[in-house]
């Protein structure tokens, strides 16, 4: 089986591609963001003509919720434009495309996960072109995996943060009015790839763990990962950070989904956490020497 795999070099996208490099039967073509334009629409066609996919993953995308509220087109480019390319040709290959998306297509009221087909709503620009490309992948019948709070051992993630603030500060505050579930991208890799591999149905599938958490209570469980006193993490509202991008108060996604398809959600992040940590930090504590001596690093 030939997998595409665009933004290859981000978090997920390089736990996705060393996951398929070392599962039999497959075959990967990744593009990182350097190597493949997303705005490029015919740059897009063309890679996907060339790699002859059986499925394309999309990781590809502009992330910087602050900066889409001023920049909404150029981000809709990204999140938008390009996933249309991607579904319309996979669609002509007779490829599946999985597009990866976000708990920011919903408008974050309420308390109880949403389900996969509650309305969505977002609150701000990043999610109205996230959203605009889970339209354009479902339009041409394609997979759609919502996700959210991601860590992972590549790239920058809120667990990498709270490890370099833990060392730096007495005390850290954390906004602790915003429920969601933490989720490893190994875990998230895993199950991509049974969906690739599987008869699922197209449609939406919710990528996070299970259970629930907030961000200080998350904050709390890294500190008491690293032997630290959690009582250094404090509680704030969000309105304290005053960001230009409002946030959802609920991203908790419900999973019934995956039951459907004959295919198991992923386990609790807590448990998830705990297994994932020995190796994160190890490559966290790796990337920050190489970085320092001037070699590697991002």
């Amino acid at each position: 089986m030939r997998w595409m795999i665009t933004g290859a070099g981000g978090m997920l996208g390089t736990d996705l591609t060393e996951l398929l490099r070392v599962t039999p039967g497959m075959w990967v073509v990744p593009f990182a963001r350097s190597e493949l334009d997303l705005r490029d629409a015919d740059a897009v066609a063309w890679a996907v003509r060339a790699a002859r996919p059986d499925v394309v993953v999309n990781c590809g995308a502009w992330t910087d919720v602050d900066q889409a509220e001023t920049r909404e087109q150029e981000a809709l480019a990204i999140n938008g434009t390009a996933v249309s390319v991607l579904a319309r040709v996979a669609a002509e290959l007779g490829a599946r495309l999985i597009q990866l998306s976000t708990d920011y297509v919903f408008d974050g009221s309420g308390h109880d996960p949403y389900r996969e087909t509650a309305l969505t709503g977002p609150i701000n620009a990043y999610g109205r072109t996230k959203l605009a490309g889970e339209r354009a992948a479902l339009e041409h019948g394609h997979h759609v995996v919502r996700t959210a709070w991601l860590y992972g051992a590549h790239g920058r993630s809120f667990a990498r943060t709270m490890v370099g603030l833990e060392s730096a500060r007495q005390t850290v505050s954390v906004v602790d009015d915003q429920f969601g579930q933490p989720t490893w991208t190994g875990d998230l890799a895993e199950r991509i790839v049974r969906l690739g591999r599987a008869d699922a149905p197209p449609g939406v599938y919710h990528g996070t763990s299970a259970g629930r958490t907030t961000w200080y209570d998350y904050a709390r469980e890294i500190f008491t990962l690293l032997g630290a006193d959690p009582g250094r993490v404090e509680p704030m509202p969000s309105t304290a950070l005053c960001r230009p991008a409002p946030r959802p108060a609920n991203s908790l996604l419900g999973h019934g989904n995956w039951r459907a398809a004959g295919l198991p959600p992923m386990r609790d992040w807590s448990t998830a956490l705990h297994e994932a940590w020995p190796a994160l930090l190890t490559s966290w504590s790796a990337r920050v020497v190489s970085q320092a001596v001037g070699v590697g690093g991002e």
